[in-house]
């Protein structure tokens, strides 16, 4: 899976937003820009996308920007990733072809394998909300029976 740009300043700059009081009054997206060095005008674009998707709401005028719609707890990391276009895709097969990853018919071997993973990915961040990101309750989620925890950074 390759999660560009879109996806990963989305989650930083709406938990930015949520660290800096945005549940409650608007964050001008100047400020996030700056504190999270993010291009101003990529923000612009990200957050048109997160405001038709209905996670954000714009404020004009005197002391505008940008708050959430709904609580922090009800944001789900998979629905900021899909609002802003990032697909969560392990595969490179493109959905409805006959065609493989490899330009052949059927599927490569380890299709299933990939979709799967794309699929258990989704899950996780669609349990993960930006008050868990906020809070720093992500850590040991993940976790497998015998493999060991990452320490938290």
């Amino acid at each position: 899976m390759r999660l560009t740009s879109k996806g990963r300043y989305a989650v930083m700059a709406l938990a930015d937003l949520v660290a800096n009081g945005g549940e409650a009054r608007a964050i001008p997206l100047q400020d996030i820009a700056a504190r999270q060095e993010i291009s101003l005008s990529y923000l612009e674009q990200l957050f048109a996308r997160l405001r038709r998707a209905g996670i954000v709401a714009g404020m004009r005028g005197p002391g505008g920007g940008y708050k959430l719609s709904r609580p922090a707890a009800a944001v789900a990391i998979a629905e900021v990733i899909v609002a802003v276009d990032e697909p969560i895709k392990t595969t490179r097969c493109r959905d409805g072809s006959l065609k493989s990853c490899q330009g052949k018919v059927g599927r490569c071997i380890a299709h299933d394998l990939w979709d799967e993973l794309g699929r258990q990915i989704h899950v996780f961040l669609a349990g993960v909300s930006l008050e868990d990101v906020v809070a720093k309750r992500v850590v040991g989620r993940a976790v497998a029976p015998g493999l060991p925890v990452a320490p938290a950074a």
